[in-house]
């Protein structure tokens, strides 16, 4: 029985410790994410407007 408690105490640590490096790695993607948003796609759209006809 002490065996049994052991490996599922065993897979506990493991599976929390993967589930946090899951989450930190979804987190930097996040975050690459909202810079990557925050930067203008094309710098010298929309600084102009052509009003010759």
């Amino acid at each position: 029985m002490s065996m049994i408690m052991s490996q599922a105490n065993l897979q506990t640590q493991v599976s929390f410790s993967l589930m946090g490096k899951v989450m930190d790695h979804a987190e930097a993607q996040n975050a690459e994410l909202i810079k990557m948003l925050d930067q203008p796609q094309h710098p010298n759209l929309g600084h102009s407007i052509d009003v010759k006809a």
